[in-house]
């Protein structure tokens, strides 16, 4: 996947397809739209995702608590989804205050090549976001794209959103989240020397840092699927797994918050590769035992706990 970051100028060579859209966590309602552009490859176009660096949210100094999907996650996702070309365009004074025309003249049509433009029926951009569903519609024909806007997905009588996958991952409803995003919540990272404790415990561990910014659930344990990226195959390779999010207060002084996993049936050395742990469900929050000892005991009964679930999951 071609990735374009920090150019307000530059030109594509190929007509595309572009999805507009500011993609964090991506949730059905993304997929749907990411789906359309994905379907257009079959006419020779290539697929390309438009969105600002950093949000217009952040930007504008809207407070947010934490990224539902990094920037590093978005690129992986994107690319594993089969996305030719990511367009990371700078979010700063002067492409804030360009005329909607202008963005939709200058960017889709002159830099972009765009043929088909696909959107959510709110999408805003330009000067105030004044620039909006109507405007792309009626600039087809002369811009020579087609557009296709896309309705809300709904799920229990409330809009898909972004927001809604925040509260779902606030408050540790991770099987609403999954719900809505499609797949698991994910946390993504590079595999991370720990103290080993876990081999001591018969149950080895790997352990991310998650990245700076990146919204976690509450301190705790969870049933997870934990995907492995295979360098020389292009391809994830998925186990289940138990994940402790949190400080470890048993056996650390420290508090630093971490991601540590236990993979069933998994027998490798990890260190350095990309890891990619989904959240499946809440089991337990974070405590402190009296001794390893009895840590030992309820991280074994956890897992039995867990494989349950998963064996359920997947009949």
């Amino acid at each position: 996947m071609k990735i374009i970051q920090n150019k307000e100028k530059f030109i594509l060579s190929d007509p595309t397809a572009v999805a507009i859209g500011k993609f964090d966590g991506i949730h059905v309602g993304h997929r749907r739209l990411l789906s359309e552009i994905l379907e257009q490859k079959k006419q020779g176009l290539k697929a390309c995702v438009f969105t600002f660096d950093p949000s217009p949210a952040v930007f504008f100094g809207v407070p947010i608590n934490g990224e539902l999907t990094t920037r590093e996650e978005k690129r992986r996702l994107f690319e594993t989804m089969g996305v030719d070309i990511l367009v990371e365009f700078p979010m700063n004074a002067a492409t804030a205050q360009m005329k909607p025309e202008h963005f939709v003249k200058e960017v889709l049509v002159d830099m972009l090549k765009a043929k088909f433009v696909a959107a959510g029926e709110d999408v805003s951009f330009g000067d105030k976001g004044a620039g909006n569903a109507k405007l792309l519609k009626q600039m087809e024909q002369e811009c020579g794209y087609t557009t296709r806007l896309i309705s809300k997905v709904c799920y229990e009588d409330r809009e898909v959103s972004s927001t809604y996958v925040r509260e779902c991952v606030e408050r540790g409803d991770m099987e609403t989240a999954l719900t809505l995003l499609g797949s698991g919540y994910s946390i993504e990272g590079e595999v991370v020397h720990g103290h080993q404790l876990g081999r001591k415990l018969s149950m080895p561990t790997i352990n991310l840092i998650p990245e700076e910014g990146k919204l976690l659930p509450p301190y705790g344990v969870y049933f997870a699927e934990v995907s492995i990226w295979n360098e020389q195959t292009q391809t994830w390779e998925t186990y289940g797994g138990v994940t402790n999010i949190g400080c470890k207060p048993t056996v650390e002084s420290e508090k630093k918050v971490g991601v540590e996993t236990h993979i069933f049936d998994f027998d490798g050395d990890l260190y350095g590769k990309w890891v990619r742990v989904e959240l499946l469900k809440f089991h337990r929050p974070e405590q402190q035992f009296e001794d390893v000892d009895r840590l030992k005991e309820e991280l074994h009964k956890d897992s039995q706990i867990c494989r349950k679930y998963l064996e359920k999951r997947h009949k």
